[in-house]
């Protein structure tokens, strides 16, 4: 290794050092993304931080990732300027800019995909207001926990209920939604019997 970089000046062995650091970990990541594993090395910003406070996709761009992209980018930016004999100041600018470039890069691709796996996600509050049938009968008074057929989000879901009804709401019944209990647990009135 020490005779690669003998005859290299310190900002060529810089540049080499960063890149193939960059590359190295950039590699980790992409076979680790793409066997299902997941880096928690982004402090949760590649994934569940992308929901913001009113339920939308954030827009992350210091994360680590990112900052992989950025530093391999650079690196490998910056031995190709070297290579073509370009002053210090313009290699400089140059890989910074294409190591800039590639973090704006990086961060849409993360939030166009958050994004699209986001609109599959049920919310559950989405549900409020829908009509559907009991599935499962649903005690009164809230005494147990039932199932309705709603369709929520264009799709047919069943989902647990309960109700606040006097009486018990049979198999087949008609109800609507009326509020959200818990993150998996619906509140529901009967419109009629069938």
């Amino acid at each position: 290794m020490m005779d690669f970089f003998e005859g290299m000046g310190m900002l060529e062995q810089s540049y080499w050092i960063i890149a193939m650091l960059g590359s190295v970990v950039f590699v980790f990541i992409f076979i680790s993304t793409f066997i299902g594993g997941d880096i928690d090395t982004d402090m949760a910003a590649d994934g569940t931080a992308f929901e913001a406070d009113d339920g939308g996709v954030g827009f992350q761009f210091f994360t680590f990732k990112n900052v992989v992209a950025f530093f391999t980018i650079f690196g490998w930016t910056g031995i190709i300027c070297i290579g073509n004999e370009l002053s210090t100041f313009a290699t400089l600018a140059i890989s910074t800019l294409a190591g800039l470039c590639m973090m704006v890069i990086t961060t849409l691709l993360f939030f166009w995909i958050a994004k699209m796996a986001q609109s599959g996600t049920l919310k559950i509050k989405n549900a409020i207001g829908s009509i559907g049938e009991v599935y499962l009968p649903i005690g009164s008074k809230r005494s147990s926990i039932g199932k309705v057929q709603i369709k929520v989000q264009g799709s047919l879901r069943e989902l647990e209920a309960i109700t606040d009804s006097e009486t018990e709401l049979k198999t087949s019944s008609i109800v609507k939604v009326v509020d959200v209990v818990s993150a998996e647990l619906l509140l529901v009135e009967q419109l009629s019997n069938s």
